[in-house]
């Protein structure tokens, strides 16, 4: 991969600018993969099945390659606008960063999102006998051929509403970070007529839990006799997506690239 890759693949009119910075990430089950760069990048860097392995060397050389040219590129911008990245003081920056990041993770929202990925491995942990059962159950379900009944579906089911559960389970305290970071740093100068980015992470995390939400629902249905637990688990969410409503009161509106206007690009 090279700079001129990047410029060549960042002209092409099928791809919509930004639609990687408000995405979820599970590109398995996005529907815009074949107009996004980052996937097309990734497609490309990472073809090869080491290069996916942490555990590997092959992966590490990779990414290793792609900061340096990231690095490179943004060099090279800077020298474009005429700005000297030498003359500015890089740790005064980073401290000061560093100090906002901190500030970010002790905000309540973050907080309870940190605090929910910790119920939700609780929760699993806890469930294995309840996993076990409903195998045992389904598979008796198969073996009886039940008129009415369809195991195979069931499972497929339920096993959607787990993989949505365990994918946002993290994500939502990653953006909701993002977003209150944003809100702490503020808006520069001059950038004020733009949509915010904090708007923008907070509305992908409030999907996020607008999706765990509806998953915990069903959840209840399959598992009736944890009904309770699962109350606990929702009455957590549904106070944090207030919250966040609360403090992000404008990123439902937030229109994000794609997602948001898609007969803009289609």
């Amino acid at each position: 991969m090279d700079k001129q890759y990047i410029k060549k693949l960042a002209e092409n009119p099928n791809l919509i600018p930004g639609i990687y910075n408000y995405c979820d990430r599970w590109c398995e089950r996005c529907p815009f993969t074949s107009r996004c760069m980052n996937f097309a990048l990734s497609e490309e860097q990472f073809a090869d099945p080491q290069t996916h392995d942490i555990n590997n060397e092959a992966f590490w050389e990779k990414l290793s390659e792609i900061f340096q040219l990231a690095l490179e590129m943004v060099k090279e911008t800077a020298q474009e606008q005429g700005i000297d990245l030498d003359s500015l003081d890089l740790q005064q920056a980073a401290d000061e960063r560093e100090t906002i990041r901190s500030s970010a993770k002790n905000h309540e929202c973050p907080c309870a999102a940190k605090a929910y990925g910790q119920m939700v491995n609780n929760w699993f942990d806890s469930a294995n006998e309840l996993f076990e059962e409903k195998a045992d159950d389904l598979g008796l379900q198969v073996r009886l051929e039940l008129p009415g009944f369809d195991p195979a579906e069931e499972a497929d089911n339920l096993k959607n509403f787990v993989d949505i559960i365990r994918w946002y389970q993290h994500f939502i305290y990653v953006k909701l970070i993002r977003a209150v970071q944003g809100n702490l740093e503020g808006t520069p100068q001059g950038l004020d007529e733009f949509p915010k980015d904090s708007d923008g992470s907070a509305k992908v995390a409030l999907i996020a839990i607008d999706r765990s939400i509806a998953a915990w629902g069903q959840m209840r249905e399959h598992f009736p006799q944890r009904r309770d637990d699962i109350l606990d688990v929702l009455v957590h969410l549904d106070r944090l997506r207030r919250k966040t409503e609360a403090v992000f009161p404008d990123a439902r509106a937030f229109v994000r690239p794609g997602f948001d206007s898609p007969d803009k690009h289609r």
